[in-house]
């Protein structure tokens, strides 16, 4: 097993912030940082799992019907984590709403089990599920802290910027989703710029 397959999904190959998968999630539900913890974490859970089984599955489905049978896998734990979540967090699945069992079409799962799950072991699958689903996760929650900070005046859940705090709402809006990642786009690649030089 190698670490790297850990850390490469956080910064270096970010899901977000470096290969824009999975933008109609992002975009949707970061209304909030606690929205973009938990579908975040949701879709952590499904990518380590599914890659785990694809990894353990990956000699005995034919290549032909690979594609048919990685969704089967994959939404067999997106059912599972929404049970889950709608049985020991139903505030947050209700916030989440259509966009947990829309985690089955999610091109960062599907994406991973095609070009790693199928073509590496179980440890190497595991690892890499994980640190593609924590980078998921951690752009999640940066593009809802923003997004809540500046439309709502708060982070958590907790009021930040005192009751004299004109939000700006838009940013709660689904325009200020893209707003807020363009943003968060250039400085992510200014900052890729800078350290290359």
């Amino acid at each position: 097993m190698k670490l790297s397959n850990l850390t490469n999904g956080i910064i270096k190959e970010n899901p977000i912030f470096v290969q824009l998968l999975g933008m109609c999630p992002t975009l949707a539900v970061t209304t909030s940082a606690i929205n973009g913890i938990g579908m975040g974490l949701a879709t952590t859970a499904v990518l380590a799992s599914s890659n785990v089984a694809i990894a353990l599955l990956r000699k005995f489905i034919p290549a032909q019907v690979r594609i048919p049978a990685f969704v089967v896998v994959i939404s067999t734990f997106v059912t599972v984590v929404g049970m889950l979540m709608e049985a020991f967090l139903p505030a947050l699945f209700s916030s989440l709403g259509l966009f947990i069992p829309l985690i089955v079409v999610n091109c960062i799962i599907l994406a991973r089990a095609e070009a790693f799950a199928s073509k590496n072991g179980v440890g190497d699958s595991l690892l890499d599920g994980i640190g593609m689903g924590l980078g998921f996760t951690l752009a999640l929650v940066i593009l809802g802290s923003v997004r809540e900070l500046i439309g709502n005046g708060s982070l958590f859940g907790a009021a930040l910027l005192g009751a004299n705090y004109q939000p700006a709402l838009i940013m709660i809006l689904p325009p200020g989703g893209f707003l807020a990642l363009g943003l968060l786009l250039a400085l992510y690649n200014s900052y890729q710029i800078k350290k290359a030089k």
